[in-house]
């Protein structure tokens, strides 16, 4: 999938891109795996903003995904690949040869035609699915586990990919796309391959109208706020941020400070931390 560049016919334009789509086969989705999704703005049940910048956008219904990849021993032909307006990757169709319907995230390389399969039995070929234990070593793959049956967690965003390095008793040593090295349990599942849709990250949204199309309002800085408004707010033309540190609009470290738990219990599963 290639990226467009538009002309710059008008101010918007100059420097816009968008991606040319060419791998998509269909601009409608399957009617029974699609659900109304409402929009709640960023706010909670009172009404109150409790999300900022977050309204209005284009009309969207929710694609049914099946991360847990649980059906085993059917095999399954990719009828559509196709645009869900609700990730960054693209979604393929999967018709089984027992009727049933499922969408799945679609991997690079996946094409219309092709068969599917999970299970212990599956081929290690690119849209199969099975416990990460049965995959070799140094093979990349996207929708992990972290807890058995309970669905992909981890590397599922457009372009990314996850590798196996290696097996400590029941655990598999997986290095993540930020350079975290951790153990998961081998039981949990992976599907072989990286995610497709890889030059999602280029595109440039142009202006901001585009942006209000996604549902996504203007953020505005602290700096050019009243003191009431913000912790930065005030003063006569541009003023330093008057703290030891950056603060959010409740007065809370905004930049550097580390909020992860200390204790935290999966933190024995983490090899080597990410690359800083």
């Amino acid at each position: 999938m290639a990226i467009i560049k538009y002309k710059p016919r008008t101010n918007g334009q100059r420097g816009m891109t968008k991606l040319d789509y060419a791998e998509l086969t269909t601009n409608k989705p399957e009617k029974s795996l699609t659900e109304t999704l409402k929009k709640d703005a960023g706010r909670n049940n009172q009404g109150k903003i409790t999300v900022r910048h977050q309204a209005g956008g284009a009309k969207r219904k929710y694609r049914v995904i099946d991360f847990k990849r649980n059906k085993d021993g059917i095999k399954g032909k990719v009828a559509t690949i196709e645009y869900d307006p609700n990730r960054s990757a693209n979604i393929a169709l999967i018709h089984y040869l027992d009727g049933e319907k499922r969408y799945i995230l679609a991997p690079k390389g996946l094409t219309v035609g092709m068969t599917v399969e999970s299970g212990e039995g599956a081929d290690i070929v690119v849209g199969n699915a099975m416990p990460i234990m049965n995959i070799p070593v140094g093979t990349f793959i996207h929708n992990i586990e972290l807890y058995p049956g309970r669905g992909g967690q981890l590397i599922r965003a457009a372009g990314t990919s996850a590798q196996i390095l290696g097996r400590e008793e029941k655990y598999v040593l997986v290095r993540l796309k930020s350079g975290e090295v951790r153990r998961i349990l081998g039981v949990c599942r992976a599907t072989i391959g990286e995610v497709g849709n890889e030059f999602y990250e280029l595109v440039k949204i142009g202006k901001a109208g585009r942006k209000r199309h996604m549902g996504i309002r203007p953020t505005v800085r602290g700096s050019v706020m009243n003191p009431v408004d913000h912790p930065h707010g005030g003063g006569e033309g541009k003023q330093p941020v008057g703290h030891p540190s950056p603060l959010t609009p409740w007065g809370k470290v905004a930049l550097g400070k580390i909020t992860r738990k200390t204790k935290k219990s999966s933190d024995k599963m983490i090899v080597r931390r990410r690359n800083k």
